[in-house]
Order: C-alpha cells, then structure tokens, then sequence
C-alpha cells in the first residue's frame, strides 16, 4: 500500500496514479510492494530527521528509511518539497519530473540500489530515468 503525507503546504496531483506508478516500479524490479509511505515535508523538519537519525548536519532531498523483509518493499521515504524545487531549477526540469525523479530514487533505494560510488551513481540514474518513464504508461 502506498500513502502520501504532508507535513508542508504541499498536496501530490494525482496522488492515485503516482500510487499505482510506484506499485509498478516495485513490481518491475521483481519486488512486491509492501506498505510505503511518502512523507512530503519542508527543509526544516528534514534537516531535523537527518540530525537526529543520521548525524548529518545538511539540507538534502530525500531521507529513506528501510523496512524491506526480503523482497516485501517497506519504508517511509520523506522529499523536502524545498529542495525538490531547487533542484528542479537547477537541473533546469519541472517539479513534476524532479518529484518523480526523487520518489523513484527513495523507492530503488529500498530495492537495494546504492548511490554512493562514482558506478552506482550511474546505475541509479539509469534506473530513475527507466522508472520515471514507466510513469506514462498506463496499466
């Protein structure tokens, strides 16, 4: 089950397709989809999230918490819509693509995607772009 929460002055048009895209993504990837919550929310209580839980004292666009039992994908993936918009300004791209970008990214990271090495980073890119594609494609 997918759920999308709002702990900013934010609300995801088309909340039902981008639930049924993220369902597909999971299933794609030979995964089943388990519960997965998207938590849309401001720099500040990201930061705060990324103190308290990692000891990283930065802004960043998605923090993803794992709950993934094998192939049962879980976890709570929580999107600065703050840096999400920044990020679409610099990469010279819409929020809507930026936010698919981002939501594609926390989900391949409960499938198990890195991005860390100069090599994953690749991978991952690839991936988003694969996935963010999927989005216009109907059932």
């Amino acid at each position: 089950m997918i759920e999308f929460h709002y702990k900013a002055e934010f609300e995801l048009e088309e909340s039902e397709r981008h639930a049924d895209w993220i369902e597909r993504v999971v299933v794609s990837e030979t995964f089943v989809c388990g519960e997965i919550n998207f938590v849309f929310c401001t720099d500040e209580y990201l930061l705060e999230l990324n103190q308290e839980y990692l000891n990283h004292d930065t802004l960043t666009d998605i923090i993803t918490f794992d709950y993934t039992d094998g192939n049962l994908i879980s976890g709570d993936v929580f999107i600065s819509v703050e840096r999400v918009k920044d990020n679409a300004q610099s990469f010279e791209t819409t929020l809507k693509n930026e936010l698919k970008r981002v939501m594609a990214h926390g989900v391949l990271h409960l499938m198990g995607y890195k991005d860390k090495a100069r090599k994953d980073k690749q991978v991952m890119r690839a991936k988003e772009d694969e996935k963010i594609k999927m989005f216009h494609v109907e059932p």
